[in-house]
């Protein structure tokens, strides 16, 4: 079976650029998950690198299955230079081994939580996962694996993610829409939710 993640990192380079910063993470009985930093003009980008070398599973299945199953990366985009987005790399690399930690499957409309502010002084201590597509094209691996998927990141506020899990993904997703959100400033506020 192919090392997937050579091929992750070739993806990112073709899409985001050459990194020009990486830093490795690794949590008790989890593989370890690196973050690449891409620059692009005024936006930072922030990439994993790790989560895919395993399929996710169910939270239910009694094995996790070595080969079959979805496959993903997180990406998130922020404007840079209007607060320390840098801090986010510990952050993200806890929501990129929540599939081996905690045994879920990250899937677009899933809210992840990681606690505390996702850098200091963040407004968002948890993200909305989107679609996948736009920015980084799925990676098609040999059968029978599943596809790579890059998923991107959307920071939200406590008051927001409340919000959501009333009203759901695509309602949130339309306000931030309406009202013309910024969702790369890092330092936003929430959106109206009246």
């Amino acid at each position: 079976m192919a090392d997937v993640l050579p091929l992750v990192e070739a993806r990112l380079r073709t899409a985001l650029g050459e990194p020009d910063a990486r830093a490795a993470v690794t949590f008790l009985g989890t593989d370890r998950i690196e973050v690449l930093r891409f620059q692009e003009g005024d936006i930072v980008r922030y990439a994993t690198l790790g989560m895919s070398a395993q399929p996710m599973s169910e939270p239910t299945a009694v094995l996790a299955d070595p080969v079959e199953g979805p496959r993903a990366e997180l990406v998130l985009s922020v404007r840079s230079g209007l607060a320390d987005t840098d801090k986010a790399l510990r952050p993200l690399a806890v929501l990129a081994a929540s599939p081996q930690v905690e045994g879920l499957i990250v899937a677009p409309g899933a809210s992840l939580d990681v606690g505390e502010p996702l850098w200091p002084g963040a407004p968002f201590t948890s993200v909305l996962v989107a679609e996948p597509g736009g920015l980084v094209e799925d990676l098609e691996l040999d059968e029978p694996l599943d596809p790579v998927r890059f998923l991107p990141l959307l920071p939200m506020t406590p008051n927001e993610a409340a919000w959501k899990r009333v009203h759901g993904a695509q309602a949130l997703q339309e306000r931030w829409l309406t009202n013309g959100t910024d969702l790369r400033d890092p330092s936003r506020m929430s959106v109206p939710l009246a």
